[in-house]
């Protein structure tokens, strides 16, 4: 009986050791999606705590659910073309251009199917151009996208005449419904559409070739070159779904407020981008989580309302944007220096 006690207890005790190294094991291997958790966490709790009235209604939730898409949705798919090392600036007026080609197509059909159809078809194309520039000609997509960045917004004006356009006429359609009506009586349908999309993502990061590829490249570049991963058409992928997902989330934007402004896009630049670094994604390439950049979304999303519920100035905001960028960046460089 003492044998089999002791060989009891050299048991427990051999399971209780192994659930530390397993445990240091997930943390070090998930310290980013913990990270943003709990940063998440605690930013929300100060949230609640400073403006309770505010962020224990279900109404906030709502807003954040209708408006957060606008931006996080290009914010996810964009991530991974930062993985893979690469940037895109132009998105902003991808989201423009896509509501021209819409506005072409349903002035000229009638059919509000066909007119989202084209300008999602208009986004993944500007962005493939914008992949040959880099890939092909050899333009830093830094350079290469802001100049596409002015380029498109001038295309967009001259081609409208700097005009606006009405889309009341999609209100009735089943395609308005299905992209920007309700679910359960109360659930914003681009807030599914957004959970659609980044699971998606995750999938396409985490389970295929193009995210092992993405990764791979943004670590270094002439290595996946060495292994046979096919470069240059990877990052023409990223950047034409970048183009897409800006096109799909301009639609969404648009058709939520029933109208189109030639200026769509321009203030979801540092949304977007803030998203993607508080979310963990380094500017260096290699690094980044979906669900990071998901979460980073909403506390951004969630910055302006709480800055006017807690009483400070709303001037406040575009600091705090900026502030989260650069702090995210000097992270992800001094983490760089100590692991090589």
């Amino acid at each position: 009986m003492s044998s089999q006690s002791e060989d009891l207890s050299l048991a427990k005790e051999g399971k209780s050791a192994g659930r530390g190294p397993r445990l240091s094991h997930f943390l070090r291997h998930r310290s980013t999606q913990v990270g943003i958790i709990a940063v998440f966490l605690v930013i929300w709790a100060f949230f609640v705590i400073s403006a309770p009235e505010t962020f224990l209604s279900r109404e906030i939730y709502l807003a954040f659910m209708s408006t957060t898409p606008f931006f996080g949705i290009t914010a996810m798919v964009l991530t991974i073309l930062i993985i893979a090392g690469e940037i895109d600036l132009s998105f902003p007026s991808i989201m423009a251009m896509g509501m021209v080609a819409y506005i072409f197509t349903v002035n000229a059909t009638e059919s509000v199917f066909l007119a989202v159809l084209a300008g999602l078809l208009a986004g993944f194309v500007i962005g493939l151009l914008n992949g040959l520039l880099v890939v092909k000609i050899g333009i830093p997509s830094l350079v290469a996208t802001i100049g596409t960045q002015f380029f498109w917004r001038g295309a967009v004006l001259v081609l409208l005449n700097g005009k606006g356009a009405s889309l009341t006429m999609a209100r009735e359609t089943l395609t308005y419904k299905a992209l920007v009506g309700k679910s359960f009586g109360y659930v914003p349908n681009q807030f599914i559409w957004m959970l659609v999309i980044g699971i998606g993502c995750w999938v396409l990061l985490n389970r295929t070739r193009l995210g092992a590829h993405s990764y791979l490249i943004g670590d270094n570049e002439n290595s996946a070159r060495l292994m046979g991963v096919n470069v240059d058409r990877t990052k023409m992928l990223l950047f034409a779904l970048v183009g897409l997902a800006a096109a799909f989330s301009g639609i969404l934007a648009s058709l939520q407020v029933s109208y189109f402004w030639p200026s769509l896009g321009e203030g979801y630049l540092l949304n977007t981008l803030a998203s993607v670094f508080l979310g963990g994604t380094s500017v260096f390439g290699g690094v980044g989580t979906m669900l990071g950049t998901f979460l980073g979304s909403y506390i951004i999303g969630a910055i302006k309302a709480a800055i006017v519920a807690i009483g400070w100035t709303g001037f406040l905001t575009e600091l705090i944007y900026g502030l989260i960028i650069v702090v995210s960046v000097s992270m992800h460089t001094i983490l760089g220096r100590r692991t090589k």
